[in-house]
C-alpha cells in the first residue's frame, strides 16, 4: 500500500469513528442494528466491497436493508461476483473491519490484509461496486457513508444502482459479471418475458377453477411493493391488487410482510372478511422472501403456504417437465441428459413436507441453518431447488445442463416444434430465465408460483392440500455456554455432551411420528429447541420435555 492510499484511509476514516460500547458480527443477512449506530459500519463495509472487487476483478454489490426488521433498523451486506452472499472466508475480516477502535488500527487490519490476500491496488482492473437500498429513511445517508467507504479505496467506482430489492441488486451483480445488460428495466424485462412464456405454454384446458385469476399481495409496505406495482403493468395476467404498497402510509413490517403472516400466522393489515378463500400471497421487507396464504372466516387467522410448498411445487414441475423432455419415443438414446435433479432442505422443514417430496422419488438433502449452506448445496446437481420454511429459497441450475437444454430445445424447434418435448425445453429454459439464480426472490417466485398454478389447473386450495403440516413447537432455553452443545447430520443429532441425544430419543419415542432436534443459536448463549408430532398437544409436550432436558445438561442449573 502506497502513502497515498494509506493517507486517504485515514483521512476518511477519521470521519466515520466507530460507536462505543457496540460490538458488531456479519452473519447470513450481514450487519444489522439501530440504524443510528451504523455509519462508521456502513463506510467500512465500502472499503470491503472494494477490496472484494480487486480481488476477485470483478463488480460486487452493496445492498442496504434490513429486510424483515423494524423501520428504525438498517444493515449491510455484500454481493460477491456470483450474485450470492460474500464468501465465508471474508466474514472474520468483515467483523475485524467494523470493530476496528481507530483509524489507524483500521489501516493496520486492512494493510494485513491485503498481505494476506495478495491484492493488489495497482491493477488494470479498478474496483466496481454496485449499490442499493431499501425504502427506510435512514437508507440514503448510510448510501453516502458506503460511497465514502468504496471511494477511500484509489481509483475504486461506486455505481448507485437508486431504490431496489435485495435480490434485484443480487441479480444486477451476476448479470453484470456474465456480460449481460443489467438495469432495473433489464431485469424486470426479463421476469415478464420469461413469465409470458410460460403462460404461452400452458396445456389447453389449464385454468385455475372456482377462485378466478386475481391474486392479492402484501407488500409489506416495503420496496418489493412499489416494485411489484410497476412490474404488473408488464403482465397479461395474472390480475394482482397490491397492498400495503408503502404509498398508503403504513410502516415498514409493522403488522404485515412474509416474516409476521409466517410466525404470526395471522392476517396482515389490509386484509379481512372480503377476502376469505382468495389467493394471498405476502412479500418480507425487501422481498427475498414469500409465503401465500388463506384468509379464514374467523378471528383474522390464515391458513399458511409456507416455504415448504412453495419447494413442493417447483418441485413437482420440474419433474414432471424433465419426466417428459426424457420420453423415449423413437428418439435416439444419445439425446438424453439424465439431470440430476435435487431438493434441500434444513432440520426446520415440517416433516409432512420431507415425507411427500420423498413419496414423489424426489433426492432430498439437509444442511445445516442458514441460506448460504442451502445454495451451495443446491448448486452441486443439474438442478437444485432450495427453500426454508419462511419463503427464502430459488431454484439453481448448472451452466452444463442449461447449454445441453439450449441445444435441445433448438434442436426440437427445428425437427418436432410444438410437440410434448421441444414445450417442456422451453419451459424449463423459461424458469431458469424467470427464477433468480443468484438468491432467493420473491417476485421471480411470486411469477413462477402464478405460472405452475395456472399449468396445473390448480386453485390455491389444492395446493394447500398436497399435505397437511404436522404441528410443531419452537422453544428458547438460556444456556451457560451455548458452544458446550456441537451437532452433527445437519444439526439433527447432538455429539457433545455425552447422553443428550439418548435422553432427547427417549422422549421422542413416546410420540407418534415424533420429531426433535436442539441447536445453539449462533449470535447468544441459548440453544433453540424444535419439536413436532402429530398433535398440537403432543408437539408441545415433546418440546417441553426436550427443553428440560437441555436445561439439565446445559442449563444454569447443571453448573451448580
Amino acid at each position: 500500500m502506497n502513502e497515498e492510499q494509506r493517507s486517504l484511509l485515514l483521512k476518511t476514516s477519521s470521519r466515520f469513528p466507530p460507536p462505543q460500547g457496540v460490538k458488531l458480527s456479519y452473519g447470513t443477512a450481514g450487519f444489522r442494528a439501530d440504524a443510528s449506530i451504523l455509519e462508521s459500519t456502513v463506510y467500512r463495509v465500502g472499503i470491503l466491497a472494494a477490496l472484494r472487487s480487486l480481488k476477485t476483478k470483478s463488480v460486487i454489490g452493496l445492498m442496504i436493508t434490513a429486510s424483515h426488521n423494524k423501520v428504525s433498523d438498517n444493515g449491510v451486506k455484500i454481493a460477491d461476483p456470483s450474485g450470492g452472499m460474500l464468501t465465508q472466508n471474508w466474514e472474520p475480516f468483515a467483523d475485524a473491519l467494523a470493530n476496528a477502535s481507530d483509524p489507524e488500527d483500521l489501516v493496520r487490519l486492512i494493510i494485513e490484509f491485503v498481505k494476506k490476500e495478495n491484492i493488489h491496488f495497482e491493477g488494470a482492473c479498478p474496483a466496481e461496486v454496485l449499490l442499493g437500498r431499501d425504502t427506510r429513511p435512514s437508507g440514503g445517508s448510510l448510501l453516502e457513508a458506503a460511497k465514502q467507504g468504496i471511494s477511500s479505496i484509489v481509483g475504486a467506482i461506486a455505481l448507485d444502482m437508486g431504490v431496489l430489492t435485495t435480490p434485484q441488486l443480487h441479480w444486477m451483480v451476476r448479470a453484470r459479471n456474465k456480460g449481460m445488460k443489467a438495469s432495473e428495466v433489464d431485469y424486470f424485462e426479463q421476469l415478464s418475458s420469461s413469465f409470458r412464456c410460460l403462460m404461452d405454454l400452458i396445456p389447453e384446458g389449464s385454468k385455475i377453477n372456482e377462485m378466478g385469476d386475481k391474486l392479492i399481495v402484501d407488500g409489506a409496505n416495503g420496496v418489493g411493493g412499489e416494485k411489484l406495482a410497476g412490474l404488473k403493468n408488464m403482465l397479461n395476467s395474472p390480475v394482482i391488487d397490491v397492498r400495503n404498497s408503502g404509498k398508503e402510509g403504513g410502516v415498514l413490517n409493522e403488522g404485515v410482510g412474509a416474516d409476521y403472516v409466517q410466525k404470526e400466522k395471522v392476517v396482515p393489515v389490509g386484509f379481512g372478511p372480503s377476502d376469505v378463500g382468495l389467493r394471498c400471497a405476502s412479500l418480507d421487507g425487501d422481498a427475498d422472501r414469500l409465503v401465500y396464504f388463506l384468509v379464514l372466516p374467523k378471528d383474522n387467522k390464515i391458513d399458511l403456504v409456507d416455504g415448504d410448498k412453495i419447494l413442493s411445487l417447483f418441485a413437482l414441475f420440474v419433474k414432471e417437465q424433465l419426466a417428459i423432455l426424457n420420453t423415449n419415443g423413437n428418439e435416439k438414446i444419445n439425446n438424453y441428459y439424465h439431470a440430476c435433479l435435487g431438493v434441500v432442505q434444513t432440520a426446520y422443514a415440517n416433516g409432512a413436507s420431507t415425507d411427500y417430496l420423498k413419496k414423489q422419488g424426489l433426492e432430498v438433502l439437509f444442511t445445516p441453518t442458514g441460506v448460504k449452506y442451502l445454495h451451495e448445496k443446491a448448486a452441486e446437481f443439474d438442478i437444485g431447488i432450495y427453500f426454508e420454511a419462511n419463503g427464502h429459497g430459488t431454484i439453481l441450475f448448472s451452466e452444463e445442463f442449461l447449454c445441453w437444454l439450449e441445444a435441445r430445445d433448438n434442436e426440437l424447434s427445428s425437427m418436432s416444434k410444438g410437440s410434448e418435448q421441444q414445450k417442456a425445453a422451453s419451459r424449463l429454459l423459461a424458469v431458469s430465465k424467470l427464477i433468480n439464480q443468484a438468491v432467493g426472490d420473491a417476485l421471480s417466485g411470486l411469477l413462477l408460483v402464478e405460472a405452475i398454478l395456472q399449468h396445473m389447473g390448480w386453485s390455491i386450495h389444492i395446493w394447500n392440500a398436497l399435505y397437511q403440516d404436522l404441528p410443531s413447537r419452537q422453544l428458547k432455553v438460556k444456556v451457560v455456554d451455548r458452544t458446550a452443545i456441537v451437532t452433527a447430520n445437519a444439526e439433527t443429532v447432538v455429539v457433545k455432551p455425552p447422553g443428550l441425544q439418548e435422553a432427547i430419543n427417549a422422549e421422542i419415542a413416546k410420540y407418534p411420528q415424533g420429531r426433535s432436534f436442539v441447536r445453539p443459536s449462533g449470535t447468544e448463549d441459548i440453544i433453540r429447541v424444535y419439536a413436532e408430532a402429530t398433535t398440537q398437544d403432543a408437539a408441545d409436550s415433546l418440546g417441553n420435555s426436550v427443553a428440560r432436558l437441555v436445561d439439565k445438561f446445559l442449563g444454569f442449573g447443571s453448573s451448580s
